[in-house]
Parts: structure tokens; sequence; C-alpha cells
């Protein structure tokens, strides 16, 4: 299935957190979205793998996916090398997406730093045509490079080089993170585990602030930001939105 977006992440619920917004907006405008999630989240305090991939699954039901699948590299431990660049390469040359979302390249889990980095170096080797890539059949696969490579904004505050409107969708991206009670603050989830930086309702607080501030940019109620390392073009100033004149 080819893909017009899709967004790549180390951890189940990253893109939730991150981005899921903007493919809740792409999906209402008949753009096709997937997520990759690159590890099982297995190293996590609360919860277990098995029930994150059911949370997972029901968030991407919230966000009404196209795709959703796990690469099962290792959590805390997968690298930026040929062996995990190759993975990513086997997996957007089977999608073959227009634009990748991706971790951001700097934060407070070092697995996000590090996936941002491996996800956009991965995305260049993609469009090498002499890098030699089959698919699960043995089929040989095509060479593909996304046109752009934008990096949501995690824990850490950078400022974005662009932010997107997601007022209309903001209470479905807030359900598409509850779906994950073992993660977040949850009056549903009762097992005896201990709380975590992300579990308080201190979080999901800040998470909502996060999103205040980057609509506020624009004047609107909430926004997502991104970073491009790109330069971007447009054919005409009514590209841009700035509603608080």
């Amino acid at each position: 299935m080819k893909l017009d977006i899709l967004a790549i992440a180390a951890h189940p619920d990253d893109v939730e957190l991150g981005c899921s917004g903007v493919l809740l907006m792409e999906k209402m405008q008949g753009k096709k979205t997937g997520v990759l999630d690159m590890t099982r989240g297995e190293l996590g305090t609360r919860g277990t793998p098995e029930l994150r991939a059911e949370e997972s699954a029901k968030a991407a039901a919230i966000l009404d996916l196209d795709v959703r699948e796990n690469l099962g590299m290792q959590d805390g431990f997968f690298k930026n090398d040929e062996t995990h660049q190759r993975l990513l390469i086997r997996a957007i040359r089977k999608y073959r997406p227009e634009i990748v979302l991706a971790s951001s390249k700097n934060d407070r889990h070092p697995d996000h730093g590090r996936a941002g980095q491996l996800i956009e170096e991965a995305c260049f080797l993609s469009g090498l045509r002499k890098i030699e890539s089959v698919d699960n059949d043995g089929i040989a696969q095509e060479f593909w490079r996304p046109k752009y490579i934008f990096h949501f904004i995690q824990d850490r505050y950078f400022t974005p080089s662009f932010v997107y409107d997601i007022t209309p969708v903001f209470e479905r991206k807030l359900e598409s993170i509850k779906a994950y009670s073992s993660q977040f603050h949850s009056t549903e989830y009762k097992k005896d585990e201990p709380q975590t930086y992300i579990s308080t309702p201190a979080f999901l607080g800040s998470i909502i602030g996060r999103h205040q501030m980057f609509g506020k940019m624009i004047g609107v109620e909430y926004a997502e930001g991104f970073i491009s390392e790109k330069m971007i073009g447009i054919r005409s100033f009514d590209s841009y939105v700035q509603f608080d004149t």
C-alpha cells in the first residue's frame, strides 16, 4: 500500500503524543496515513509488550490509520547501524510515503534522538538505487525517497520550523493518547505499578499546554510543531495561516 504520510517513532504512543493531530487532519483530506513503531516498548516501567500492542491497535482505530506496523527492534538498544537502517529502508520502500513524520533528533529519552537520526539517514539511503532490498515475498523493491522529513517535537522544547493547526481534531488526539491507559494517567488502569514521569495527571496537562502554546503562535486553539531541515517553498502567500490579526 502506498501511503501519503508515514509517521515513524521509537515507541508505541510516541506518534500519538507528537503528531497524531496532523495524521487525523490529513486523513480528513483524503490522504493515506500509516505508523511504524520501531520497538514494542518492552522496557516501559508499566504495562507489558502485549498490552501495549493492544493499546496501539486501539489508538490506530481512533486515528483511522490505513496501516500500523511494528518493526520489533530492541527497545533501548537499537542502533543507527546498517542492520537497522536496512529494516527501515525495506519499510520505506514498502509504503513509499511522500512525507515522513519522524521522532525528534534530540530529546529526554535517548531512544527518541537515536530514532530521529536513524529515520533521517534511512530515508536518504532508501533513495539510492544501488542499495538492494526485497519485500516479504523475496521480490526486489524499487528505490524510494520521501520528499520531506518533518521531525515532531517531543519532550524537550525546540522552536518549530512551522506549526500545524489541529484544533478540529484535538479531542480525538487526546483520545488516542488515552488509549494507552497503562502509560498515561487513567482511572481505569488498576494494576499496582510505580508512577512514572508520564503517568501523572500533570504530564497530560503539559501536553495540552504545549499544543495551546503552538496554537497561540498562529492564533488558533491547538497546533502541533515540526522541525524541517529542508527549506519549505510556497507558490502563494495564501498558503500561510495566521488568524491573530
